[in-house]
């Protein structure tokens, strides 16, 4: 299993950026997908999390400002930020759980990509 995240970089506080994930889990029954994101000296923390059901949630800081999608034909999932704070810098990670074919569970984290806001 695999996990490519992409797309951070560095922005204006109240501008955007799109994050993708691209997800090889050849054998892996995914139950949920999620944003986390770590700031520095901070425990990495859930930002949005979308379930194979398609039901979607979010950090309440992150509510109305970060949408979640995916794309199940190319394996990916998208968050987009937008109206981004000086608090949104963190590096972002996408996650994987789900259950492999030896009916254990298992957690999967992409490489993380940096996302910088500045005012």
């Amino acid at each position: 299993v695999q996990l490519q995240a992409s797309g951070g970089g560095s922005v204006r506080t109240g501008g955007s950026l799109s994050l993708s994930c691209t997800i090889s889990a050849s054998g892996l029954t995914i139950f949920a997908v999620g944003w986390y994101r770590q700031a520095p000296g901070q425990q990495r923390e859930q930002v949005a999390l979308v379930y194979s059901t398609g039901l979607i949630t979010y950090a309440d800081d992150v509510k109305g400002r970060f949408t979640v999608s995916r794309d199940n034909a190319k394996n990916t999932v998208y968050l987009q930020m937008n109206s981004l704070k000086r608090e949104d810098t963190a590096v972002y990670y996408c996650n994987a759980y789900g259950l492999g074919p030896d009916l254990i569970t298992y957690d999967y984290w992409g490489q993380g990509t940096q996302v910088t806001v500045s005012s």
